[in-house]
């Protein structure tokens, strides 16, 4: 007897194996075709006009009438002007009461929303509402409970305590706070989100060992919730700090920078500098300053993370 082989029968289907674009014969430009107009968006409207800002910081910028080269005197007006210092405070100030309490309150939001619940997805959902909201309408919000008369929500309700009526935003000396606290009510659920993905990682077997060691849930807190949650701190530092460095919406349309600039930062600096004065090179100048500062301290906080994983 013989053994007849068999061949495959050509069915003429393709081949299931998706062709591969090499970087010299494929199609290398379709994937850069599909983000041609995100980056020539991102050129126009970012990349332009922060080199044009940068140019502008050695120039006495004079519209319709040319521009004078004067080199590094903008960066020396900037540095030396009492309003950019004072006011380089207030955003230092602000970006470490805003992270600080965002992070606390975020922290202990996810730490009493932690859980697969239906009922705790829907209070997760309610709470994360203030930062989708837009900044305008919180803003608009926060004037109205800051309302300094008497009969206004915030001074009705300390009122009941025996607290007499506060002027907040009006007042030089709580405008800062009052800010401060709006800034966190509006930042906390943002971080809280972060801390609850953080917090889904954590080994629950390091929960167990330690409850049957007998360790109280504020040990357990201490020794295992906060050390597993390292990298969760860096990474909301990083963007915290970021954010209030940067801050300008909600100080301008609170205070605008007032009352008497106690609330004036280097954002609202910048824009009265350059659209109310016209002067656009010593504008620009600040504005450099402030992104050297935000690039320093991400460039810092990167390579202190990367020492601690090492």
């Amino acid at each position: 007897m013989t053994v007849t082989q068999l061949k495959p029968v050509d069915t003429g289907s393709p081949d299931p194996t998706p062709p591969r674009f090499s970087g010299r014969g494929g199609r290398w430009w379709v994937p850069w075709l599909f983000l041609a107009p995100a980056l020539v968006l991102f050129l126009y409207f970012k990349f332009v006009p922060m080199g044009s800002a940068l140019v502008m910081s050695f120039q006495n910028v004079q519209p319709f009438l040319g521009n004078q080269w004067v080199g590094g005197d903008n960066y020396a007006k900037v540095i030396a002007s009492d309003g950019f210092q004072q006011a380089a405070w207030h955003t230092v100030l602000l970006a470490l009461c805003q992270t600080a309490g965002s992070m606390l309150l975020g922290l202990i939001l996810a730490l009493l929303m932690e859980g697969q619940s239906h009922r705790l997805s829907f209070i997760r959902s309610a709470a994360f509402l203030p930062v989708v909201v837009p900044m305008a309408v919180v803003a608009e919000l926060w004037r109205i409970m800051y309302h300094p008369t008497g009969d206004g929500m915030l001074n009705s309700l300390i009122g009941l305590v025996g607290l007499g009526p506060s002027g907040f935003i009006n007042d030089p000396h709580t405008s800062m706070a009052s800010v401060i606290v709006t800034g966190i009510w509006r930042g906390a659920p943002y971080d809280m989100m972060i801390f609850l993905a953080g917090l889904a990682g954590v080994n629950r077997d390091l929960y167990e060992a330690a409850t049957v060691d007998g360790a109280s849930r504020a040990r357990r807190l201490l020794h295992v919730t906060l050390p597993g949650l390292r990298s969760v701190f860096s990474i909301l530092f990083i963007l915290a700090a970021i954010r209030g460095l940067r801050v300008f919406t909600e100080v301008f349309l609170l205070t605008n920078g007032g009352p008497n600039g106690s609330t004036e930062v280097v954002m609202t600096l910048i824009t009265k500098l350059g659209l109310e004065q016209n002067r656009l090179g010593v504008a620009s100048a600040g504005a450099v300053l402030l992104f050297l500062a935000t690039l320093l301290l991400t460039v810092v906080v990167s390579i202190l993370r990367r020492r601690e994983r090492e």
